[in-house]
């Protein structure tokens, strides 16, 4: 049930983070799926442990749910998990000049992503797998004389 709103929560307090999940940035994904950027900017099906690994990095503050987004049609364990950011100090400004948006936040993880170890490795072997069942022959066995 949704909390009404409450005065006395400052920026520090977790309900008041902003909330990422890995759908806004899913470049399978359309608009009206709940993706935020466009596509040249997303990322193919990220993860909520990347995204989270990004933002620690970069030296934010970050929280991890163990939420679904509505609009997920797939409740696999794959497109669970919800990011919150921290990105306001008490006094309103931004806790880091780099990020003094969501929107900033939303396009730096999907620049950022894709370099990541874990991803470079993944396409690699993801490529090999291609050009494998690309370059073998198909031999079918198809009905015998009779």
């Amino acid at each position: 049930m949704a909390v009404a709103w409450n005065d006395s929560k400052t920026h520090s307090d977790r309900e008041r983070w902003i909330c990422i999940y890995p759908l806004y940035i899913n470049s399978k994904k359309t608009r009206a799926e709940g993706r935020k950027l466009p596509k040249s900017k997303c990322v193919e099906n990220p993860t909520h442990q990347e995204m989270r690994d990004v933002l620690i990095a970069a030296g934010l503050k970050v929280g991890v749910e163990n939420k679904l987004h509505p609009r997920e049609r797939s409740k696999e364990l794959l497109y669970r998990g919800r990011i919150r950011v921290q990105l306001k100090n008490d006094d309103g400004t931004p806790v880091s000049p780099n990020f003094p948006t969501r929107d900033s936040l939303l396009n730096y993880l999907g620049t950022t992503i894709p370099n990541l170890k874990v991803r470079q490795g993944k396409q690699t072997s993801s490529e090999q797998s291609s050009q494998q069942s690309s370059t073998s022959s198909k031999k079918g066995k198809g009905k015998g004389r009779r």
